[in-house]
């Protein structure tokens, strides 16, 4: 064939492969030369060589005032450099978040009450829009998922106690429904995930004096299971993690321990839990996103200062190390965060 067609295809405009990630395509016929130099030109796809997250969107809840903001974060993890993201659509606060490599969803949880409201952040334009809304309105929840769907954990509905209602969010053409419910009711919840299983930690049991008690959600079939108990009682929690690992930000002890610095390393393979590096600060109601190697981690409300904070950390998942992060554009709280895709989980 002729080698001065790249792919073999005659054509005026020369084919480029579109590498070096599994998600890419070399089409037509290719030398091994060819190939080997595309290869160091690093446009090759590659299989098990999949994209990575590159930004983390922080919907940043109340501010320093407790007052709810529209204002949004991109945070992105090359650099560790923070920036200003479209705002959402209206003023909230207590709110959740899933997504996967094109878009995240946002469950705005409370604005000028408990609210249905969702919208649809776009990574590639920065545009936000509406999403399909939840079947109740509420806040204090959590959210995992892959590449396909979100579980929206709603917690604190309009009246009566903690709701153990799920919806489940899919993103191709944008379907909300319910889905398997909770063991039992709960709100101030905090959740991480692999591409087949999300753990959500229920937080605030009935009555908020916090639990242990964590479920294990099947994406697969939605069946919903105990998964291994957390290492204290809190609530208010934060998660993030990669394709094997969920890094647990424990939160609210119940009185008199109140804010904590703690974290639990959740294994899904095993259901294993162990301790993780603390944080840098006592905190709760934060928010938590990142990619395969890093969790960047909203501490919320810092107890040694008596109000929200600024502060971020960035937790390495290889070696369990933790750090200071790039802090918030304001003080904040009670916010949610999702970012454009972890390998093996939503990507």
């Amino acid at each position: 064939m002729p080698r001065q067609y790249q792919g073999s295809i005659i054509t005026k405009s020369p084919i480029t492969p579109a590498g070096p990630y599994q998600c890419g395509a070399a089409s037509g016929v290719w030398t091994i030369d060819q190939m080997v130099g595309w290869q160091k030109a690093g446009l090759w796809p590659v299989a098990g060589n999949l994209n990575e997250a590159t930004v983390g969107i922080f919907a940043l809840g109340a501010n320093g005032s407790f007052v709810a903001t529209t204002t949004r974060d991109k945070y992105t993890f090359s650099g560790c450099v923070n920036s200003s993201a479209t705002a959402a659509s209206v003023a909230s606060y207590g709110g959740s978040a899933a997504g996967n490599a094109t878009i995240g969803i946002f469950a705005l949880g409370c604005s000028s009450g408990l609210s249905t409201t969702r919208n649809k952040y776009t990574y590639s334009s920065c545009s936000n829009g509406t999403a399909t809304a939840a079947s109740a309105a509420s806040y204090t929840g959590a959210a995992s998922g892959n590449s396909t769907i979100g579980i929206f954990a709603l917690g604190a509905v309009t009246s009566g106690p903690p709701s153990s209602t799920r919806n489940k969010y899919t993103y191709s053409g944008d379907t909300s429904v319910v889905a398997t419910s909770a063991t039992t009711g709960s709100s101030s919840q905090s959740a991480s995930g692999s591409s087949t299983v999300g753990i959500f930690a229920l937080g605030c049991v009935n009555v908020c004096q916090g639990s242990t008690t964590r479920n294990k959600y099947t994406y697969s079939g939605d069946t919903n299971g105990s998964a291994t108990a957390a290492s204290y009682v809190t609530y208010a929690g934060s998660a993030a993690g990669n394709s094997t690992t969920g890094i647990f930000n424990l939160g609210n002890r119940p009185y008199p321990y109140n804010q904590t610095t703690f974290r639990d390393k959740y294994t899904y393979s095993g259901c294993t839990v162990t301790s993780g590096t603390n944080a840098t600060a006592r905190g709760s109601y934060g928010s938590a996103t990142g990619n395969s190697t890093t969790g960047i981690f909203a501490i919320g409300y810092n107890a040694c200062i008596s109000g929200p904070s600024t502060t971020r950390n960035k937790y390495t998942y290889s070696g369990c190390s933790n750090a200071s992060a790039t802090a918030a554009s304001i003080a904040s709280n009670e916010g949610s965060a999702v970012s454009n895709g972890i390998p093996g989980v939503n990507r």
